[in-house]
């Protein structure tokens, strides 16, 4: 898939670990957080650079996720991040 991986920091201070961006312009956000208590943390990551994004009229995010540890279940947030466990990528 042709497609450029970034990290994402800006002057406000909004951080995202990995922003994914296809040649059609559409763009996914990916925080990475293996800790088991650490997911609104990770949400909140994704949510607010893609918040800022829309409000400046900029297209939204194709996908929000968050990558947490092993185990669970991959499923969506009710405020749309999908939170998916790292032992599911590549399955």
């Amino acid at each position: 898939m042709p497609a450029e991986l970034r990290h994402y920091r800006d002057d406000s201070n909004l951080e995202v670990d990995l922003v994914v961006e296809r040649e059609d312009g559409a763009w996914g956000a990916f925080e990475v957080k293996l800790g088991a208590d650490r997911e609104d943390v990770g949400a909140r990551s994704v949510l607010a650079p893609d918040r800022k994004m829309t409000e400046r009229g900029e297209r939204p995010a194709s996908v929000l996720a968050v990558v947490v540890g092993v185990g669970g279940v991959a499923r969506v947030r009710p405020d749309g991040v999908r939170v998916v466990p790292v032992d599911h990528l590549g399955a």
